[in-house]
């Protein structure tokens, strides 16, 4: 039996630069971190040869083929693994519409397992780049490039989408005491609604062209969102997400409604000083940056919304049991 564990992802400022439409015209860059909230891969031989898939529902077939589960199916041939195996994933939040990289955790998070049940170890760089050729080029998903290399990596990274499809990752080397800051001041917020993503991605992604000028301010946050992480973690943290917010708003027209900008207005004027939606947005998972001392004011402005508490995770996609050992990896 395999085991693999891969976080979720928190992503900053930048999102929207790491779509191929886009950093070809010029370098994408986005900041992110890896969240203690993960996706779960079981990986078992099975006695017959047939395929067996559990996740919200249950798929039994003799060929790969016959798989509807997409992500799986493509992870399956890329693999090579087409008969005999077991499947099973799990989550430790919504993984369908939170906005949290959902779909690139499962896919790099299955890639390593399915990899490991054929005695294969891959980086985390391989690892990325298979998942986004599955769900990019192959899949033809309206998507960017972050999720996947977020997922594999883990920590807090500074991402660069360059203009020849090549991708830099940078860890951002911020100290215990302002990563301490951080989490106290970070909030994430369910919003109890889910969507599926595909809709509002289309519409960004066709939009691109009209807003090359919007992208490029949005990914020139990235190096003062790191100086701000790198020199102690002040107000600005949340200005920049609030600008980032602002500006990611006016990409696709489904990005936020009515409902959550009334949200949002609400923990800005119980002392929130910025935050956006995770993810494609119409949904999911609100984070907002908060003083320590407004933050119970800010947790009362934001019922009903159900606070999730997070921290930042270090490793990316692990295989956590292996044959012949019970924890083959922390």
């Amino acid at each position: 039996m395999i085991v693999t564990r891969t976080p979720l992802r928190v992503s900053f400022v930048g999102g929207g630069t790491d779509f191929k439409e886009y950093y070809t015209h010029n370098a994408g860059n986005v900041i992110s971190t890896a969240i203690n909230k993960y996706v779960y891969v079981i990986v078992k031989k099975r006695f017959d040869d047939d395929i067996r898939l559990s996740y919200s529902r249950v798929e039994r077939v003799k060929n790969v083929d016959d798989l509807h589960h997409e992500l799986v199916r493509e992870c399956l041939r890329k693999t090579g693994v087409d008969k005999g195996i077991e499947i099973a994933t799990f989550a430790d939040i919504p993984s369908e519409g939170c906005g949290l990289g959902s779909s690139g955790a499962i896919t790099v998070g299955l890639l390593n397992a399915l990899y490991a049940h054929s005695g294969i170890r891959k980086s985390p760089d391989e690892l990325a780049r298979e998942a986004c050729e599955i769900e990019i080029d192959i899949l033809c998903k309206p998507i960017g490039k972050q999720d996947q290399y977020i997922a594999a990596y883990g920590g807090v990274q500074h991402i660069v989408f360059n203009t020849n499809d090549t991708v830099n990752i940078i860890p951002v080397p911020i100290a215990d005491r302002s990563l301490t800051t951080l989490h106290e001041r970070l909030l994430l917020f369910f919003t109890g609604i889910t969507r599926q993503s595909v809709e509002v991605l289309s519409e960004q992604k066709q939009r691109i062209e009209n807003h090359f000028a919007m992208l490029d301010e949005m990914g020139a946050l990235v190096p003062c969102l790191k100086e701000c992480m790198l020199n102690g973690m002040g107000q600005e943290f949340g200005e920049l997400l609030d600008r980032n917010w602002r500006l990611k708003k006016q990409l696709a027209s489904k990005i936020s409604d009515a409902e959550i900008d009334e949200y949002y207005e609400q923990v800005l004027q119980a002392g929130a000083v910025g935050g956006k939606i995770c993810g494609a947005g119409g949904g999911g998972f609100l984070l907002l940056y908060c003083p320590p001392e407004k933050r119970r004011a800010v947790m009362q402005a934001a019922k009903p919304l159900r606070h999730v508490p997070f921290r930042f995770e270090r490793t990316g996609s692990v295989v956590l049991l292996a044959p012949g050992s019970e924890r083959a990896e922390e």
